[in-house]
């Protein structure tokens, strides 16, 4: 049986260096100089470095907590409750710090994620039911600050120091590849050692879990700078909550990668809770280290191709297909898990009871298993790329946990009744969120219709856009008044014209037909902006993901021009397009 998991796993990693070759044959740095280029590559190893020696943390207890649960004695339905309360925890209380995270700094919250991801795998020594309860509830609001906290910060970083938007994509490739992928692997195999070759016990990897995030949380102290959500820094927990759910509300693309981000990952934590009793459904001995890193390997090999994707083309021209791969792929279990299971039947699938190896459906299963764990290998970089284009900044971490609330709630659900229905019940369920998620997918490519991956130092040609003369005589705010209203959180221009552009990016001109036109030009790392509607003077605000930019320009109806730029906008990736005409 070990010749099937040797061979699986060879395959795979076989896949996934190929994958990984290719994408480094292609760094996708545009033009930057060598200088530019020497920064970047210091900026972004230091993130992976702290990303890969968290997310090994994480990824050391893995294949062992419903193992361990199996060890101390406790049944599926008493393991189910330990996940709900992993998962409640991380609704409530996840929620709570995601939004402190914009408040009080990135930073601090990925020191806290540490702190309280420690104190969780030191609860693992007890047996005792409410510890490990204790347990699992620090684990859910670790959970939470480990997939905002950390993409938070590295986005407002990069974004701070001007690097090419595109090479944010290839950052998220990079990160899932190593620390989704190579530190799973790794993980995986050292849990193995430790509990299957050494026989310290399946407490041993959380104790290696331990002094890993040490190392992650005193480079994080020693290397990191704070940064935080801007422009609502200074709001409380509700209003910083109540700013996320007004965005989401009023943004429809935002509410589409939510409901896409819920659903997704909801099917994943069930999995996650799934895949041991499918594989081992009469207590067949099952190495979950070996099973676990083959899980990871997969995931490896679809980061790797989201690599040589993500710097060509928009995620929303691929993203539809690969949730239907995802459905195909757990729908495989719906043939083999028809009865139910003893919620009071206890029996560890680490040691041989007697029942023997995996099984011919085991098989089948696992190799449907790690299609859809390539598939999540390419959601996460794609994801986190679509977030970063769609998600205000100052509202990241706060957006991304409110995401969380549903999908936590679910999986509660699922597991509070876990014992009630059989295997392929659960999988079905699974199968039918993954299919809505292409079809959210769908909807969210026709009403924003997949953006360029553009690099700024390569330039683009320049868009025009038509105002015409209606648009130009609505009262509005000055370039101050907006700026102020602004820094409070508030919306300044409910009178104003509000043009949505889905990605102006690069330097040049262009004229518009209407009576009226705009130029974009680009100096730096920032963008002005003029506008000319019936060849009187008009004052613009061009909004970026970090600021402001204003420009002030006469011109005729073909909007030529020159912009000023406010100190405050720091890139050109802006969103929206507010207009005032002044009279002179």
């Amino acid at each position: 049986m070990e010749v099937f998991y040797a061979l699986l796993f060879g395959v795979l990693v076989a896949i996934a260096v190929v994958l990984n070759f290719r994408a480094s044959e292609d760094p996708g740095h545009g033009h930057m100089s060598a200088a530019e280029d020497a920064k970047f590559r210091s900026f972004r190893n230091n993130y992976l470095l702290v990303f890969c020696l968290m997310m090994a943390g994480d990824w050391l207890q893995g294949p062992y907590i419903y193992a361990l649960y199996e060890h101390y004695g406790y049944g599926v339905g008493d393991i189910g409750h330990f996940f709900i309360m992993g998962f409640g925890s991380s609704m409530i209380f996840g929620t709570v710090v995601g939004a402190l995270a914009d408040i009080t700094g990135r930073r601090n919250a990925s020191l806290l994620y540490a702190a309280t991801y420690i104190l969780s795998c030191c609860t693992k020594h007890s047996s005792r039911y409410w510890v490990l309860m204790l347990g699992r509830a620090l684990g859910g609001v670790s959970t939470s600050l480990l997939f905002s906290a950390f993409e938070a910060w590295l986005v407002a970083e990069h974004n701070r120091r001007g690097f090419p938007e595109g090479l944010l994509a290839d950052t998220f490739s990079k990160a899932v590849f190593l620390g989704a992928g190579l530190m799973a692997i790794l993980s995986g195999l050292a849990g193995n050692l430790l509990v299957e070759d050494m026989r310290l016990g399946p407490v041993a990897p959380f104790d290696a879990a331990i002094l890993v995030m040490g190392v992650g949380a005193a480079v994080v102290a020693w290397t990191w700078s704070e940064n935080h959500g801007d422009a609502l820094a200074h709001c409380s927990v509700l209003g910083q909550l109540a700013h996320g759910w007004q965005a989401i509300v009023r943004d429809r693309r935002i509410a589409l990668l939510g409901a896409m981000q819920a659903m997704f990952e909801a099917s994943m934590y069930t999995f996650v809770f799934l895949w041991t009793p499918a594989l081992s459904p009469k207590g067949e001995k099952i190495p979950h280290g070996l099973v676990f890193s083959c899980f990871m390997t997969a995931c490896m090999a679809g980061s790797a191709g989201t690599g040589l994707l993500v710097r060509r083309v928009s995620p929303q021209r691929y993203m539809a297909p690969v949730y239907l791969l995802s459905a195909a792929s757990l729908a495989v279990p719906l043939a083999f898990h028809t009865e139910l299971r003893d919620p009071h039947a206890i029996g560890s699938s680490l040691e041989d009871n007697g029942a023997g190896g995996i099984s011919l459906a085991g098989k089948l299963q696992l190799l449907a298993f790690c299609g859809f764990e390539a598939c999540i290998g390419v959601f996460w970089p794609s994801m986190m790329a679509l977030r970063a284009h769609f998600v205000p900044e100052e509202l990241r971490s706060t957006i991304i946990n409110i995401f969380r609330i549903p999908l936590n709630l679910f999986v509660c659900i699922v597991l509070f009744k876990v014992s009630a229905f059989p295997l392929s019940a659960m999988f079905g369920v699974c199968v039918t969120m993954l299919a809505a998620c292409a079809y959210c997918q769908t909807l969210l490519n026709a009403i924003a219709p997949p953006y360029a991956i553009k690099d700024r130092h390569t330039g683009s040609p320049g868009l025009g856009l038509g105002l015409g003369p209606e648009l130009a005589g609505r009262g509005g705010r000055s370039v101050e008044e907006a700026e102020a209203l602004l820094a409070q959180g508030r919306d300044p221009f409910p009178g104003d014209v509000h043009i949505r552009v889905a990605d102006p990016h690069g330097s040049g001109g262009g004229g518009g037909s209407g009576g009226g036109g705009y130029k974009l030009g680009e100096g730096g790392d920032m963008a002005s902006l003029a506008l000319g509607i019936e060849g009187v003077q008009v004052r613009g605000l061009l909004r970026s993901q970090n600021g402001i930019a204003s420009g002030a320009g006469t011109g005729p109806p073909s909007g030529a021009g020159s912009g000023d730029v406010s100190p405050k906008a720091t890139r050109p990736g802006w969103r929206s397009l507010f207009a005032r005409r002044n009279v002179p």
